[in-house]
């Protein structure tokens, strides 16, 4: 009897490990997948524009007017001779064939977050010059500065077609000034650009 009672309470203490331990698991998953989404808004706030030419780029607006024409290229340029779309997937996700290999990782352009937290200028600097420290490369070679403003119309495509929540009042980027879109002009905020690029782009993968 005595040798079964001993023999009971080692079962109930080890069942009681294994009990602990699992659920010392769940909490470092749970820890690691709530960790998960802050670094991923962290690298989205940060720019990758060097601190040096911050000031330049951000002073650059697009001299090319908001419309479906100038969308329609960038979409062609995009998923063309741009080769945007191998990094950052058909959806402007960040999720293209070559995404994986990269790190940091591409910019998801459906992500509020990544609109919100920098300038039209910065993007277009991005495009032109390249990102130090990724595998973003410098496409001025290869595209003309009207080229690269068409395709940054298309890729605020992706964002529109997924809401505007937290996009805020004042147009897609804090320092675009108020109620200005990317041409300058006024578009009515995040709001106009998803009222017109949903009335322009039916249809646009």
């Amino acid at each position: 009897m005595a040798g079964g009672a001993v023999s009971s309470n080692i079962c109930g203490e080890t069942r009681g490990r294994a009990v602990m331990r699992t659920m010392g698991a769940m909490v470092i998953i749970g820890t690691v997948l709530m960790a998960v989404p802050a670094v991923a808004e962290r690298q989205m706030m940060r720019p990758r524009v060097p601190p040096d030419k911050l000031v330049e780029a951000r002073a650059l607006k697009s001299p090319v007017p908001l419309s479906s024409e100038a969308i329609e290229r960038g979409k062609a340029i995009y998923h063309g001779k741009g080769t945007c779309v191998s990094c950052h997937g058909v959806d402007g996700n960040g999720r293209g064939r070559a995404a994986a290999q990269l790190n940091p990782p591409p910019r998801n352009f459906q992500h509020h977050g990544f609109w919100r937290h920098r300038t039209e200028g910065e993007i277009f600097w991005v495009i032109k010059h390249g990102s130090p420290g990724t595998a973003m490369a410098a496409f001025g070679p290869l595209l003309s500065d009207e080229e690269i403003w068409s395709v940054i119309q298309y890729e605020r495509t992706f964002a529109a077609r997924h809401g505007r929540r937290g996009m805020g009042p004042r147009g897609m980027g804090p320092r675009m000034g108020p109620h200005r879109g990317m041409d300058g002009g006024e578009q009515g905020g995040a709001e106009g650009f998803d009222e017109e690029s949903r009335a322009r782009n039916e249809g646009v993968d």
